[in-house]
């Protein structure tokens, strides 16, 4: 009988969160997906009576508009740059913080985190000034190589790059912090035996440090591609997918349809087209993370 309550109570302390989670996350997501067959617009929001189904034609739409292909692309771009430089970046923190011995990398943590934490659009603002063509702090800098000004937002061939390095400089923190408490759970016992061995320190690194977070390698992969895949912030305040589209996302294709132009179908049979490759992505890495466990 104690069981029952005890379990009765369980379910009592997580129905709020699961109310929450049922109103504000499912809920809209079945909503989307009834919209995304229809041709919903500002009229037919109004009027429902002029609510037609439309059946898979916003879909097909969506996958024959030339710029959906070139958000698509940009967004390939994102994720094979961005992926890896972020985790890259925050795991050489990481280590760097984590096996020195000098108390300043102690304060560096917060240094590292602090960008996660600062609001998007300050970001950007203070960025947009470093990347000023003329008067911006980064060609100032190139101006001592005697390197001419970079258009940095105002090329095209540019621009997405331009922003791959905002993002990846804010997203090392909060990664960073989740590699550093995976390596302090590693035991030194692991490092001093192999030292006693004569293993140098990359030895230590590919052959102890590395394989024991491979669940917080697995982790942080699989969020910061979710979160790249979403790319929505820095073009969206920054450059709203310009020069020429250069640095149009698909979240940020998605938002210019929905709330600029107010093509809600359309729209929301391009945010199923994301989810959808969202979900097969990351069930291939989790299928893959099976095997390696196997």
């Amino acid at each position: 009988m104690r069981s029952f309550f005890n379990q009765r109570a369980g379910y009592g302390f997580i129905m709020p969160a699961l109310i929450l989670l049922v109103i504000f996350s499912i809920l809209p997501i079945l909503v989307a997906f009834v919209i995304s067959f229809t041709d919903m617009n500002l009229i037919s929001l109004g009027d429902f009576s002029a609510l037609n189904f439309v059946g898979l034609d916003n879909y097909i739409a969506v996958l024959k508009d030339p710029l959906f292909l070139k958000s698509v692309s940009n967004t390939v771009v994102y994720v094979v740059i961005g992926v890896p430089l972020v985790i890259a970046c925050s795991l050489g923190t990481a280590l760097l913080i984590n096996f020195s011995q000098a108390k300043i990398f102690v304060a560096f943590r917060l240094i590292f985190y602090t960008p996660s934490i600062t609001n998007v659009i300050a970001v950007a603002v203070i960025w947009s000034y470093l990347y000023n063509p003329q008067f911006g702090f980064f060609n100032y800098l190139l101006s001592f190589l005697h390197i001419p000004p970079i258009q940095w937002l105002q090329d095209p061939a540019i621009a997405k790059y331009s922003l791959i390095i905002l993002a990846v400089w804010k997203a090392i923190g909060i990664n960073m912090i989740i590699f550093l408490a995976a390596l302090q759970g590693i035991p030194r016992e692991y490092y001093e035996a192999s030292e006693l061995d004569g293993a140098s320190r990359w030895q230590q690194l590919y052959k102890i440090t590395i394989p024991l977070l491979k669940f917080a390698l697995f982790f942080v992969t699989v969020t910061t591609l979710i979160g790249w895949l979403q790319f929505f912030e820095e073009p969206f305040i920054m450059t709203e997918g310009g020069p020429l589209n250069s640095t149009m996302s698909i979240s940020l294709y998605i938002y210019n349809n929905g709330f600029k132009f107010s093509n809600f179908g359309f729209a929301s049979a391009a945010s199923f087209i994301l989810f959808i490759a969202i979900v097969v992505i990351t069930l291939i890495q989790f299928r893959g993370q099976a095997k390696k466990d196997n």
